[in-house]
C-alpha cells in the first residue's frame, strides 16, 4: 500500500472512540473523570484534565502524524511561548552546578527575546546572540564557549527572513557536544514544510496559533521530541504547572489541522505572486552593496541570497515576507493608511486572512531600538503575512495604501507603476498570478479534442 500524504493523514482522525460513533471527535469539556473503583484507578487513562484529556490526546496524535513520531512524543500546551518555556525548564535550566549557556539567533520573535532576556536578568541562564545564518560565525562563537547547554534556532528568521542551515548546524553541534540540546522553533514553516527531527534536532516546537490552527481563534503551542524520555521530562513540568492545552482549544486545533495542506498551498501561492510583484513591478528590489536600499525579503524569490539553501531542506517558502520602502515615515503611513480594507493591521501570522504590520512598532517593539540597530534591523520594514484571499484583491488593496502613503504613483491608466521613493518604473502585473478557473485548469479545448485531460497545475 502506498504511503499517504500529510494532507490525507491530517484530514483523517481515527484515534477517538465514541459510544455514539461520531465522525468528528467530541469535546471532553470535563475537569475530572470518574473511576469504577479504587482498584481500577491505576488503569484509568484520565483522572484530571490538567494531567490529560481525551481531546488533547487526539490532537497530539494528529501532530504525531505531521512529524512522523509516536503521539507519546507530542505535547500540546497553551501557547507557543509556553512551549519554549517548558522545554527550557525541563531540559536546560536544571543544572545546579553552573548557569547554563544558551546560544540563540540575532533575529528572534519578540516574545522569545523577551523570555531569554528575563532568564538572563535573573541569572537563570547566560544567553549569547549570533547570526545563525552565518555558519562560520556560529561555529566560532560555539567553540569559544566552555559549555553550551542549548542552541535555539529559527529558520527562516522572523521578520528578516534569514536562512540558517539547520542540517549543517545541528550536525556540527552534535558532533562537537552531543549533550547540547538543539531546539528549533518551526512555526514559520510548520511540520508541513519542514521536519527538523529528520536531521538530529532534539526538540521542535511551534506556535499552533499560527499555521496549524490557521484561524486565529485559539492560543496553542506544540512540542515534539526526538525521544520519549525528553517528552516525559517536559510532561512533568506541564502537569505540574497546568499548562496543557484546554479541551476546547484542542478540538479547534484538530479541526484546523484538517485544512492545513490546502490553506498553506494557497497562502504560499499568494506570497510568491505578491513578492514578485513587489520586487519587479513596485521596485522594492534593492541594490547590491548598498546598505539600507529598499528591497523585498522572501525565501521564495531567487534574488534571496539563500534561496537554494532554503529550498534544499524545506518543501516550500512559507507565506511571510517583508519589504523596506526606504523611509520610516512612508512605511508608517502605509501601515496606517485608511485605504487598507483587506489586510488586517495586526501582529502574528499563519491566519486565513492576510495581515500587515510594522515590526519595529508592533511585534518587535519589545526589543530595544539600540539593539535593533546593532542587529541591522530596518526601522522601515513592513511585514506581510499572506492569507487565502484572491491574490489580485490583495495586490490592489496594498496598492491603494501605497498610493495613499505617497510611495507609488500609477501611470498609463494603471498599466505602469512608478515608485516615487526610488524612481523605479515597471509594468503593473496585477492579475497575472491568479489561480485559473477550475474548468480552465483541467479542460483545455485542444486537449479535450484529443481525449486528454490537463491534470497539472499551472506553474508560476
Amino acid at each position: 500500500m502506498s504511503q499517504q500524504s500529510l494532507q490525507t493523514k491530517l484530514v483523517s482522525v481515527v484515534q477517538h472512540v465514541d459510544q455514539h460513533g461520531s465522525s468528528v471527535p467530541p469535546i471532553y469539556q470535563s475537569t475530572t473523570f470518574k473511576i469504577g473503583s479504587l482498584e481500577d484507578d491505576a488503569s484509568q487513562p484520565y483522572d484530571y484534565t490538567r494531567s490529560g484529556n481525551p481531546t488533547r490526546t487526539v490532537v497530539q496524535h494528529q501532530i504525531g502524524k505531521l512529524y512522523d513520531v509516536d503521539a507519546a512524543q507530542v505535547l500540546a500546551v497553551s501557547s507557543g511561548m509556553t512551549a519554549l518555556d517548558v522545554i527550557l525548564r525541563a531540559l536546560v535550566l536544571t543544572n545546579k552546578s553552573r548557569v547554563p549557556t544558551i546560544i540563540a539567533g540575532d533575529d528572534l520573535y519578540g516574545g522569545t527575546q523577551r523570555l531569554l532576556t528575563h532568564l538572563e536578568s535573573r541569572n537563570h541562564a547566560r544567553v549569547l546572540h549570533v547570526d545563525t545564518a552565518n555558519y562560520e560565525t556560529f561555529v566560532e562563537v560555539f567553540k569559544q564557549q566552555e559549555h553550551v547547554d542549548c542552541v535555539l534556532l529559527e529558520s527562516p528568521t522572523n521578520p528578516l527572513l534569514k536562512v540558517a542551515d539547520l542540517p549543517r548546524l545541528t550536525h556540527f553541534i552534535k558532533s562537537a557536544n552531543e549533550a547540547c540540546l538543539v531546539a528549533i522553533d518551526n512555526t514559520m514553516m510548520s511540520g508541513m514544510l519542514c521536519n527538523p527531527l529528520k536531521f538530529q534536532c532534539d526538540v521542535v516546537y511551534e506556535s499552533a496559533t499560527k499555521y496549524l490552527n490557521g484561524h486565529h481563534d485559539i492560543m496553542a503551542g506544540i512540542v515534539v521530541t526526538q525521544t520519549l524520555k525528553m517528552a516525559q521530562e517536559i510532561y512533568f513540568v506541564i502537569n505540574s504547572t497546568g499548562s496543557g492545552l484546554s479541551p476546547f482549544d484542542s478540538w479547534l486545533l484538530v479541526r484546523g489541522l484538517k485544512t492545513l495542506g490546502v490553506r498553506l498551498y494557497q497562502q504560499q501561492h499568494n506570497a510568491m505572486v505578491l513578492a514578485h510583484w513587489l520586487e519587479n513591478s513596485c521596485g522594492f528590489v534593492g541594490k547590491k552593496g548598498v546598505k539600507g536600499s529598499p528591497r523585498t525579503r522572501f525565501v521564495g524569490l531567487k534574488s534571496h541570497p539563500q534561496f537554494e539553501l532554503h529550498k534544499s531542506f524545506n518543501a516550500g517558502p512559507g507565506a511571510v515576507l517583508s519589504f523596506e520602502t526606504g523611509s520610516y515615515e512612508h512605511s508608517r503611513r502605509l501601515v496606517s493608511s485608511r485605504k487598507i480594507k483587506i489586510w488586517a493591521v495586526t501582529v502574528s501570522f499563519g491566519c486565513v486572512n492576510s495581515l500587515i504590520s510594522m515590526p519595529c512598532k508592533m511585534s518587535h517593539a519589545a526589543i530595544d531600538p539600540a539593539l535593533r540597530q546593532e542587529r541591522d534591523f530596518p526601522e522601515d520594514l513592513v511585514r506581510l503575512c499572506c492569507g487565502i484571499e484572491n491574490i489580485s484583491d490583495l495586490q490592489n488593496d496594498l496598492l491603494e495604501a501605497m498610493i495613499d502613503a505617497d510611495i507609488i504613483e500609477l501611470r498609463d491608466e494603471g498599466k505602469t507603476i512608478y515608485n516615487k521613493l526610488n524612481g523605479h518604473i515597471a509594468t503593473n502585473t496585477i492579475g497575472q498570478g491568479k489561480l485559473p478557473n477550475i474548468y480552465e485548469e483541467f479542460f483545455s479545448q485542444d486537449l479535450v479534442e484529443r481525449g486528454s485531460i490537463l491534470t497539472s497545475r499551472a506553474k508560476l
